[in-house]
């Protein structure tokens, strides 16, 4: 019994070490956002909670920056990405996990080998084939090098696979063609994975920085990521609007995982095929 106990014990003070390690910087960061002048960010031992709470830090990043103009281009990017994704590995996830064709293990070999290469090893050589298609400064450019990740296509191959091959062989039975095949039969299978696959995208291309702040010159085209760093800069010497800054890219993120977390877990929940 007291070593049943002892267990638990561990098990609780675990949990609440991966909390304090996981959640502890983004509520310091949260609550740093909303610390007036009154508020000593320095002080030790240091306090989490605003004793002068005030939304100045969001009003100034707002009028030093236009962040509106910066929200828009990740967007667009973010939407770029989700349909290059969505498409491209759900497209490349069937063709590898039910058509048959010479070289496919070959395929899926390089999928897995770029999985194991470095990002910023690529950055050179994606900066010159952007350049030369013409499309730096441009938010396609931005959005080009995350257009179909390889995980993403492995888990829509993954996810294909587990289909059981009866279904579609009664549909070809039926005269179905591969594309009927694919939309009627396929498709309504793995929509709990292609939701995981969209937001994967999204959060990828609206948290990504550096390869944005390679290819985009332009204050213009500026995504909110690299649009949001001219505070740092600006304000160095001010932790509180670096911090408001960070929560604003933050809200779009928490936004679009609400909207579409009941389609995920929806998605999990039924992720098997009923018969």
């Amino acid at each position: 019994m007291h070593r049943k106990n002892t267990g638990k014990v561990v098990q609780y003070a675990l949990l609440v070490l991966f909390f304090v390690i996981l959640i502890g910087p983004l509520l310091w960061q949260l609550t740093l956002a909303f610390k007036g002048k009154g508020d000593d960010i320095y002080a030790v031992p240091p306090y989490v909670f605003p004793k002068d709470p005030t939304f100045d830090n969001f009003i100034e990043a707002f009028n030093r920056i236009p962040v509106l103009k910066y929200f828009g281009n990740s967007l667009i990017v973010a939407a770029i990405s989700v349909c290059g994704n969505v498409v491209g590995s759900t497209l490349a996830g069937y063709a590898l996990a039910r058509l048959k064709f010479w070289g496919k293990r070959i395929v899926v070999l390089m999928i897995f080998s770029a999985m194991l290469i470095p990002g910023e090893t690529l950055l050179i050589s994606q900066f010159i084939i952007v350049k030369n298609f013409g499309l730096q400064n441009t938010l396609l450019g931005a959005a080009l090098p995350g257009l179909c990740s390889a995980m993403n296509v492995l888990l829509m191959m993954n996810a294909f696979s587990a289909i059981p091959m009866e279904l579609e062989e009664a549909a070809k039975v039926d005269g179905a063609n591969v594309w009927q095949r694919f939309f009627n039969v396929c498709l309504p299978q793995v929509k709990g994975t292609m939701t995981v696959v969209t937001i994967f995208a999204f959060v990828g291309a609206w948290n990504d920085f550096l390869w944005p702040l390679i290819i985009l010159g332009d204050d213009s085209v500026y995504t909110l990521t690299v649009g949001l760093n001219r505070l740092k800069n600006q304000f160095v010497s001010d932790p509180r609007l670096i911090a408001a800054g960070t929560v604003i890219a933050l809200v779009p993120i928490i936004i679009f995982f609400l909207i579409f977390q009941r389609y995920f877990f929806k998605g999990v929940e039924e992720g098997g095929i009923k018969g």
